[in-house]
C-alpha cells in the first residue's frame, strides 16, 4: 500500500520523524496506523533510501527512511490522516514504477523476489 505525501501528492511508503520509545519498527507501525489506516505484523527493515523533505519553515531537509514490510491484518474505514492523504494498494509490479524516489523504486522492484527467498 502506498499513501499519496501531503504537500506534493506523490505516491509514497508511510514515513516519519523517529520516535525514541517505539524505535524504527515501531515508528513504521505507528505511521502506517496514521497515514494509512493500516494495521499489522511488522518485519525486520529491507532497505533504506533518503528523500528530499520538503519543510515548511526553515530549509529542506535531506532524510533517510527505512522501510519495514508490514503483513496487514487490519484495513480502518476511518484513520488520523484520512481526510489528509489518499491510500491505494498496488500490485507490486506497479508499486515500484508509481513512485519517485530511485532507491525505493528499486527496494520495491526487489520485494517480489525478497519475500520468495523468506518463504
Amino acid at each position: 500500500m502506498l499513501v499519496t505525501t501531503r504537500e506534493t501528492h506523490r505516491w509514497m511508503v508511510p514515513k516519519g520523524w523517529p520516535i525514541k520509545k517505539l524505535g524504527p519498527l515501531g515508528t513504521a507501525m505507528r505511521e502506517a496506523y496514521e497515514e494509512a489506516g493500516v494495521r499489522g505484523e511488522g518485519g525486520p527493515a529491507i532497505g533504506a533510501f533518503d528523500y528530499l523533505k520538503v519543510m515548511r519553515k526553515g530549509p529542506n531537509q535531506i532524510c533517510e527512511v527505512e522501510v519495514f514490510p508490514l503483513h496487514v491484518h487490519e484495513e480502518l474505514e476511518d484513520w488520523p490522516e484520512r481526510a489528509e492523504r489518499e491510500r491505494r494498494w498496488f500490485k507490486l509490479s506497479e508499486a515500484s514504477s508509481a513512485v519517485e524516489e530511485e532507491r525505493l523504486q528499486m527496494i520495491l522492484a526487489d520485494l517480489p523476489e525478497r519475500l520468495r527467498r523468506d518463504d
